[in-house]
């Protein structure tokens, strides 16, 4: 597990069990929806490991969970805002603890480790929305906490199943290949819906 590795916690074998998988993802599920507390989330998960795993242990992989920001994100992003006529917006499937990671806490003493995500104009969690993408639920609780309609956002998205949901409700979306470079698609696809001329290339 490469989690596990990246926290330091090793690896042990025996969590196949399907009562104990089907425990974990119903408290990832409500997790991501702001169903459980922070609290509560890691004890309970450390025993859906069937006590192969402490709490401490599960937080510590959980937090080694998050990959790092993408490169040249950042510079996508301050091109859209260079326009003055286009606001970003992100729709993250995330949790409380991952969140603080991603942004600035509101004093300014702790800063996020992801830069980019700070020049954001709209920034929505699923716990916080109560819902999760690929539903349909949190696509239309986006448009109300943003204000637009469905035939006004370009969606980006490296899961086929939430790009699907986006356009079955109207959404413009962009299926985002990760294994490759992602701000050179990005900046494609702004240029392709005429969102970015081709000189606001870096």
């Amino acid at each position: 597990m490469e989690a596990c590795e990246a926290a330091g916690v090793p690896a042990r074998e025996g969590m196949d069990s399907p009562q104990l998988k089907q425990r974990r993802q119903e408290l990832n599920q409500q997790f991501q929806t702001g169903r459980v507390h922070e609290r509560d989330f890691f004890p309970q998960l450390a025993e859906a490991t069937g006590g192969l795993y402490t709490a401490d242990e599960v937080r510590q992989v959980h937090h080694a969970w998050l990959l790092t920001e993408y490169a040249g994100v950042g510079d996508v992003i301050d091109a859209i805002n260079a326009t003055g006529n286009v606001e970003t917006a992100l729709l993250s499937n995330t949790n409380a603890a991952h969140w603080a990671r991603h942004i600035d806490s509101p004093c300014g003493r702790v800063k996020a480790d992801y830069p980019a995500i700070q020049r954001i104009m709209h920034r929505h969690a699923s716990h916080l929305l109560g819902h999760a993408k690929p539903h349909g639920d949190i696509y239309r609780a986006f448009e109300d906490a943003t204000g637009f309609g469905p035939g006004e956002i370009l969606f980006f998205d490296d899961l086929p199943d939430n790009i699907a949901m986006a356009k079955q409700l109207g959404w413009h979306g962009v299926l985002v290949d990760y294994t490759q470079e992602t701000a050179p698609a990005l900046f494609a696809a702004l240029r392709r819906y005429g969102v970015l001329e081709a000189e606001a290339v870096v």
